[in-house]
């Protein structure tokens, strides 16, 4: 097992070294010049090439991209174009909205869409199964900003339950936390919690027909402990790997429901640095971004043993 890890953890550093290669190369061949940015709309030209000359960007490209990779490797993300604060303390900085939103948006889906589709596997061809696969339709049918407004108009504009925007810190108040990420977790989670429900009731739909199901129903077992017990726990292989896979779409999520809902997390953080051409920033994110996802995705794969003990690494 710990030899599987640590070839797992050793394959992920020619990944994330390709994707800092593409985001490099993607950023400074995109149009825009920080420069321009930072000078401002009444800067000279002369003004713009000094602002380009102190900040490396009149380097060629691979040597802008070395100096990159010699600070990276000393675990230093860089400055900030805009701000000029280190970009690991800007990370830092908003990680906790983030992260929040991404384990609530998990709880929520997780805890919901699992026994969804389970219910639906049992009353397939019922009304059941069409309104909970209605509901899955529609979680992929509407935009995330679509929802996002819509939940703020209901649950804050008309209702008045949750604030409209902004975030409270779990640290600060926990019921003020509970507010305002509840609207955000929903919006985000819908999508999430539509893909897991499907591949819930796919996988169960499969198992149910196996032979040994059939066995404990004639053994007299309860439907519940056939369902959970023999069922789920065999199933859950697959439905972990779309959980594993459902987070890409989490991490682009992010981003618009961040700036739906005005929380200081990074999703803004990068649509900011985009909108200012922030290089180290945006390249920094999306390193964090890329690392994150694939740590995740090997948590994943480790929990197979815990659902099929007939695997091993």
């Amino acid at each position: 097992m710990l030899a599987y890890v640590a070839r797992r953890l050793l394959a992920t550093i020619p990944i994330m070294a390709m994707v800092a290669v593409f985001v490099f190369l993607l950023l400074h061949m995109s149009p825009g010049d920080p420069a321009v940015i930072i000078a401002g709309d009444f800067a000279t030209p002369a003004q713009i090439e000094e602002i380009r000359e102190q900040l490396g960007l009149n380097d060629p490209l691979h040597v802008q991209f070395g100096n990159w990779l010699v600070n990276l490797m000393q675990g230093d993300l860089g400055q900030s174009i805009y701000s000029g604060l280190p970009v690991s303390r800007l990370i830092l900085q908003r990680v906790e909205p983030t992260l929040m939103l991404t384990l609530c948006t998990l709880l929520i889906s997780i805890s919901v869409a699992i026994p969804l589709g389970v219910l639906a596997a049992w009353r397939v061809g019922t009304w059941v199964d069409r309104a909970v696969m209605t509901v899955a339709v529609i979680g992929f049918s509407v935009p995330t900003f679509v929802l996002g407004y819509a939940l703020i108009l209901g649950g804050s504009v008309w209702l008045g339950w949750f604030p409209v925007q902004g975030y409270t810190s779990i640290f600060t108040s926990f019921g003020g936390f509970l507010r305002h990420i509840t609207l955000p977790a929903l919006a985000l989670g819908l999508v999430y919690m539509a893909l897991i429900a499907r591949m819930t009731r796919a996988t169960m739909l499969e198992v149910l027909n196996e032979d040994y199901v059939r066995t404990a129903f004639a053994k007299g077992l309860s439907p519940r402990k056939v369902l959970v017990k023999h069922a789920l726990k065999n199933a859950m292989v697959p439905i972990s790997t779309t959980i594993g896979l459902g987070v890409a779409l989490l991490i682009g999520g992010v981003v618009v429901t961040e700036t739906v809902f005005a929380i200081p997390g990074l999703g803004r953080l990068t649509v900011d640095a985009v909108l200012r051409t922030d290089y180290p920033v945006i390249q920094g994110v999306i390193l964090v971004f890329s690392f994150t996802y694939v740590l995740l995705n090997l948590l994943v794969d480790l929990s197979y043993v815990l659902f099929d003990p007939r695997i091993r690494y």
